[in-house]
């Protein structure tokens, strides 16, 4: 296994093959999953994915409940834009592209090929978008109290 730099907690696969593209200022915290093995993985600048989150790109359930005889493994790449928040075990699945300023929710699951605006607050299983964020952002950076 290839060791990262971020959290030797985490697992992330795909860094040795050049799949996982990992911005500044990202913190990844313990016991996390970037499978980044099948196809891209791209975290933005100042992104923090929380303990026990994961984010993968494949699945191979139709290769399981076909006995094999569906012999692919599907795979579609996943990016997150900068500033996002990951909360704790939130899923993102195979295709999702998340915008900037975006906020994950603990326990929220993104289906496959999710696409997530910017300045987004996503919860739920499945996610759903509930907010748009932009006039909370501009209300925290002008009375600075993120």
């Amino acid at each position: 296994m290839f060791n990262n730099n971020h959290n030797p907690l985490a697992w992330i696969r795909g860094l040795e093959k050049g799949n996982v593209k990992i911005g500044k200022n990202v913190w990844i915290g313990p016991f996390c999953v970037i499978d980044g093995e099948y196809d891209k993985v791209e975290l933005g600048d100042y992104v923090n994915v929380s303990a026990g989150a994961q984010i993968v790109t494949h699945d191979t359930a139709k290769r399981c409940v076909t006995a094999g005889k569906y012999e692919h493994i599907d795979h579609a790449p996943v990016i997150i834009g900068n500033n996002v928040y990951i909360g704790t075990n939130a899923v993102i699945l195979k295709g999702c592209i998340i915008g900037e300023s975006c906020i994950i929710a603990a326990g929220a699951i993104l289906k496959e090929n999710s696409i997530i605006p910017a300045f987004s607050l996503v919860t739920g299983v499945p996610a759903v978008i509930k907010k748009n964020l932009k006039a909370d952002f501009n209300n925290w950076i002008q009375n600075d109290t993120i």
